[in-house]
């Protein structure tokens, strides 16, 4: 097989990758917002200024946190997001930068309000901006993904400052915004340090994945995604041992299950094959982790020893 990839074959991959898989994670998530977004459509409609609340989105690494936001966002018809025609700015969502110190966190966000900051300014004249520029641009919610940073390595006199300014963007008086908190079970540590932040939270977290009760719909969705694919899944691989296997590959997380399994259709796509086959799955993960045979768990007998987190040796980093 050559890493040369036909236009067709990629556009087909594009499409496969496009596709996205509710559970019933992301069915809560989407419920939630769904209601806070009308409560605050309902309140300014009447004219009353009510305290906003947080959504935080917990998992792990690849449980599909992110894509679950953008997707969420993406596909709500009644939310102005990126129209250059208008202001206003329904949903504000951004990556916590590096270092999340509260004043580059701050800088961040009037960028993505779209006002880049031009002269240096305190943590406190940022926060003021981007707390007008919030109700210039009539923003609802505001979306921080890789959430835990804003906690990461902080001392305890930053991580008051940095709960501070959050409840005060829930608190505002005249425009309180709404969170949406995506991040990994760090996160959690910062929520809990100020119980009236923690009070404020609707709390949703990803499960991983379980052998013993998801196998039948990992089932699902292999079939789902090989017919979309029109690629027949190999009738001698039996369904539920290759699904126990791509759980255990994707170290049960959700998200990188779908990456995989999209990745493993591609692997035949290229392959020129007329169906899919376990050894696809196998190449997949060959070329994600440069393991050997012995350490693959699409080939080997005894697969839930091998730790799929492995890269040549190595801790497997986001």
């Amino acid at each position: 097989m050559t890493d040369h990839c036909p236009r067709n074959i990629l556009q087909r991959v594009l499409a496969l990758r496009s596709m996205f898989s509710k559970n019933k994670t992301y069915r809560h998530f989407e419920e939630r917002f769904r209601y806070l977004l009308d409560r605050r459509r309902a309140e300014l409609e009447a004219g009353v200024v009510g305290e906003a609340r947080c959504i935080a989105l917990i998992g792990a690494s690849g449980c599909g946190k992110t894509t679950a936001a953008e997707q969420l966002f993406s596909s709500q018809p009644d939310l102005v997001i990126d129209q250059p025609e208008t202001s206003r700015l329904d949903v504000a969502s951004l990556q916590v930068p590096s270092p999340a110190t509260l004043k580059f966190v701050g800088q961040t966000t009037l960028m993505s309000l779209g006002f880049p900051l031009r002269r240096d300014r305190t943590a406190q004249t940022i926060w003021d901006m981007v707390k007008d520029h919030l109700r210039g641009r009539q923003t609802l919610f505001l979306h921080y993904d890789e959430a835990q940073d804003l906690s990461r390595h902080q001392t305890p006199k930053e991580m008051n400052a940095v709960v501070s300014t959050l409840k005060s963007l829930l608190q505002h008086k005249t425009w309180p915004v709404g969170l949406i908190l995506t991040g990994t079970p760090e996160l959690k540590k910062m929520i809990n340090h100020d119980s009236q932040l923690a009070r404020r939270v609707y709390p949703i977290e990803y499960p991983q994945l379980n052998a013993a009760l998801d196998t039948g719909r990992v089932c699902k969705l292999l079939s789902h995604y090989a017919e979309h694919a029109d690629l027949p899944l190999d009738s001698e691989t039996p369904l539920p041992d290759l699904a126990q296997r791509l759980i255990h590959a994707a170290d049960r997380e959700f998200g990188l299950l779908i990456e995989m399994l999209v990745s493993s259709l591609e692997e035949a796509m290229t392959a020129n094959c007329d169906m899919i086959r376990i050894n696809h799955f196998a190449a997949m993960f060959r070329k994600r982790t440069g393991c050997i045979d012995g350490l693959n768990p699409f080939i080997v007998e005894d697969f839930e020893r091998i730790d799929p987190r492995k890269l040549l040796g190595g801790d497997i980093q986001e």
